[in-house]
């Protein structure tokens, strides 16, 4: 879709769902600097094209979704506290920033930095085979303040510092109780069970979608909502979609949204 981009991300579109692909499967999905950077940017890139009305992330391959930060840049990149500052800065907020839905597709191993990006997405699929750890206390690295945060956006107080604190890998199943991963399902149907999702959402009106996904986001903020922040639900039915999805209600026939 585009030619700026490395060749560690791929980015496919199948109509209105589009995926992006971090495509290291020799270094089992490591994130290196510019494999984040491309990433964030593909994240900007389908972000700002209204055609598109889901995103699926996954990585390449059956055996890992991501191993986290590629260790190999470490003593180059984050060898002292303003290397580190940087280096996190140079990842990029793309994917932070997508206003359509993004939908995580696990496989395999989804170990540090690659679970780390987990909280950015909006529901995580995962085969049952799946592993989970964030060993940065075996690194001697410490997650920072919104790291953790973001943690703790899928899962409780308790439960992130078990993760952060034992360092330990745990599988799907314990990935699914306590709400780090959206649903887990046979290795086999991984791939069928997020392509349907993705399918289902993207037949729903996309201004929809990407207005609930504004406003959970906006209410981890615990700062109060200002008035034009309350009337902007409102503004929905005043939307072309809104006059086609009444209608197709009324006729009992599927909707057409336009996105409009």
């Amino acid at each position: 879709m585009t030619t700026s981009l490395p060749d560690s991300i791929l980015v496919d579109r199948q109509g209105a769902v589009a995926t992006i692909t971090i495509n290291r499967p020799e270094k089992l999905n490591a994130i290196n600097t510019v494999t984040a950077r491309g990433l964030s940017d593909a994240c900007d890139m389908l972000s700002a094209n209204d055609d598109v009305r889901v995103v699926v992330l996954r990585g390449a391959g059956d055996r890992a979704f991501g191993v986290g930060a590629d260790i190999s840049e470490f003593k180059d990149r984050r060898d002292d506290p303003t290397q580190a500052q940087d280096y996190e800065e140079a990842w990029g907020t793309g994917l932070a920033n997508c206003r359509h839905p993004v939908i995580a597709l696990i496989k395999g191993y989804c170990i540090g930095g690659s679970m780390g990006l987990l909280p950015e997405t909006d529901l995580r699929i995962a085969g049952e085979s799946s592993t989970f750890a964030i060993p940065a206390g075996r690194l001697g690295i410490t997650y920072g303040h919104d790291d953790i945060a973001k943690l703790k956006r899928l899962v409780s107080h308790a439960h992130a510092l078990e993760i952060l604190l034992e360092a330990s890998q745990f599988p799907a199943s314990r990935a699914l109780e306590i709400g780090l991963v959206s649903r887990v399902v046979p290795d086999d149907q991984v791939e069928n069970e997020v392509y349907a999702t993705a399918e289902r959402i993207a037949a729903n009106a996309p201004l929809s979608a990407r207005w609930h996904k504004k406003f959970a986001r906006r209410l981890l903020d615990p700062a109060p909502l200002n008035d034009q922040e309350l009337a902007e639900p409102y503004l929905c039915f005043g939307t072309e979609d809104y006059d086609i999805g009444r209608t197709a209600f009324a006729n009992r026939t599927k909707p057409d949204f336009k996105g409009r």
